[in-house]
């Protein structure tokens, strides 16, 4: 039990305390209020699975290039083969053009000229192969007594300009190559002429127009003759010696 002093000390300390406003008793304990207490750490969001994005992408090629078979296989005519083009969603390059490039020339011609991708003249126009490299075919045509509105149909691998002309990419050029073989197959030429790189891709499986010029070889399923493409010959004049003699072959093959 406590002595009468220790319960008289206690209770002078306690009207001390009460003189001076402390008048209620909160804990036991001292409390020191600039500690922080710790937060309790927030649980991770559950990561949702996913496939990894090179899988995912690789099916956004098949489904692209599959659609493309699918579309061209169904088209029966010409006709039907652009409007086919027309519809075809899956390729970004339709997004920036201006015109759908589709063909040119005469449909039933013996000739067929499969070039690379319109460039600026070409997407303002509408038709493949116009403008200062247009020209320049026409001109290359003439010296083999041949015509564009009555002896060739022209057309391109891609129906849409590449943004600043760039080079199209394998992507662009997988999807439209089902395109391209249908499309010669309802034009029905005797023999083809692939224009550029991009051309001989599409219809060769390989790229080197410098080494495959000249040399006629099989293009789906027809001869066909790989040749400089007009815009290369008026960045590289000297190549058009080259052409001359591509072209003189085409006439003998014509004749």
């Amino acid at each position: 039990m406590e002595s009468a002093s220790e319960y008289h000390a206690w209770r002078e300390a306690l009207e001390w305390q009460v003189a001076f406003g402390a008048d209620e008793a909160l804990s036991e304990a001292p409390v020191n209020r600039f500690e922080l207490a710790e937060k309790p750490k927030p649980k991770p969001a559950p990561v949702p699975a996913v496939a990894p994005a090179n899988v995912h992408v690789e099916a956004l090629k098949i489904d692209a290039v599959a659609e493309a078979q699918k579309a061209a296989d169904a088209a029966q005519d010409l006709a039907q083969l652009r409007r086919a083009l027309a519809a075809f969603e899956h390729c970004e390059l339709k997004r920036g053009a201006r015109n759908l490039v589709f063909a040119d020339g005469t449909e039933g011609a013996r000739l067929m000229v499969i070039g690379e991708a319109p460039g600026r003249e070409e997407d303002r126009a509408g038709l493949p192969f116009v403008g200062p490299a247009g020209q320049l075919l026409d001109k290359m045509l003439g010296a083999i007594a041949l015509r564009r509105e009555a002896d060739v149909y022209l057309s391109t691998v891609l129906p849409w300009r590449p943004p600043h002309n760039r080079e199209p990419s394998s992507e662009e050029i997988a999807m439209m190559r089902p395109f391209v073989a249908r499309h010669v197959a309802l034009a029905k030429p005797d023999m083809l002429v692939l224009m550029g790189n991009i051309a001989c891709d599409v219809g060769l499986g390989e790229r080197g127009v410098t080494r495959l010029r000249g040399r006629w070889t099989q293009a789906f399923g027809l001869p066909a003759l790989p040749m400089f493409e007009p815009e290369r010959l008026l960045r590289e004049p000297l190549r058009k010696r080259e052409a001359w003699a591509d072209l003189l072959e085409l006439k003998a093959r014509l004749t």
